[in-house]
C-alpha cells in the first residue's frame, strides 16, 4: 500500500497481513481525491475517517495537509497500526477503538470531511443509519461533505442530504452535503466499469 499524493507521495505503508480489512484501491483513492481537490483546500481540514481499517484514507488526507484527523475502527490491531504509522510519519491523526455506531451516537464535534468505508456486506439499513446519525447529531460543518464508500448493490440515493455518486468498477462513492441545491456538475454520474477495471 502506498500514499499516492502530497508530502508523503510514494511512501509505502505495510500493514500486518492479519488485519480484517478491505483497503480502498489506489485507483479509487485517486479518483476520490481528484473530486475533493476541486472542492477543498486540504490545509487544516478537520477530517473524520470511519471504519478506517489500515488508515489508508487518513494518511492520504494527512499527506495533503489536512489536520487534525480522527480515525475510528472497532479492531484494536487496526487502531494500533494507525497510531504506529501516524507517529512514524509525524501525522496529526488520533486513532480511536470504538464501534462506529456507538461513536456517532455519543460524539460531540464537527468535521469538514467525513469518510466512511463500512464492510460492503453490511445491511442497507445500517448504511442509512450512518448517514442519519451524522446529520442528526450535526457532525458535519455547513460547507462539509460526507463520503460513503460501498458496493454497487447498496443504494443510498434516497438518503437525506444525498448529493451525487460516482461508480468506479465495483465500488461506489456516495456524497452527501447539507446544502445540495442545484449544482449541475454534481448530477449523479456513473463511470463505465470497463474504464476502471484493473487487469
Amino acid at each position: 500500500m502506498r500514499i499516492i499524493s502530497g508530502k508523503y507521495k510514494g511512501r509505502r505503508v505495510n500493514p500486518p497481513k492479519n488485519l480484517p480489512v478491505r483497503p480502498t484501491t489506489d485507483m479509487c483513492k485517486e479518483a476520490l481525491f481528484n473530486i475533493l481537490n476541486n472542492n477543498f483546500n486540504f490545509t487544516e481540514l478537520k477530517v473524520l475517517d470511519l471504519f478506517s481499517g489500515t488508515g489508508s484514507i487518513s494518511y492520504e488526507f494527512a499527506s495533503r495537509g489536512a489536520e487534525p484527523i480522527t480515525s475510528v475502527d472497532g479492531d484494536m490491531g487496526c487502531v494500533t497500526f494507525i497510531k504506529k504509522t501516524a507517529k512514524e510519519f509525524d501525522m496529526d491523526i488520533t486513532a480511536i477503538k470504538s464501534d462506529v455506531f456507538k461513536f456517532l451516537e455519543k460524539h460531540k464535534g464537527s468535521y469538514d470531511i467525513i469518510f466512511a468505508d463500512p464492510p460492503y456486506g453490511m445491511e442497507q439499513k445500517e448504511f442509512e443509519k450512518i448517514v442519519e446519525l451524522i446529520f442528526d447529531n450535526e457532525l458535519l460543518e455547513d460547507e462539509g461533505m460526507l463520503i460513503m464508500e460501498h458496493s454497487k448493490y447498496t443504494k443510498l440515493e434516497n438518503s437525506p442530504n444525498f448529493s451525487f455518486s460516482k461508480n468506479y468498477g465495483g465500488s461506489v462513492f456516495s456524497f452527501f452535503e447539507l446544502d445540495i441545491e442545484s449544482d449541475e456538475e454534481y448530477d449523479e454520474e456513473e463511470i463505465d466499469d470497463e474504464e476502471f477495471n484493473e487487469n
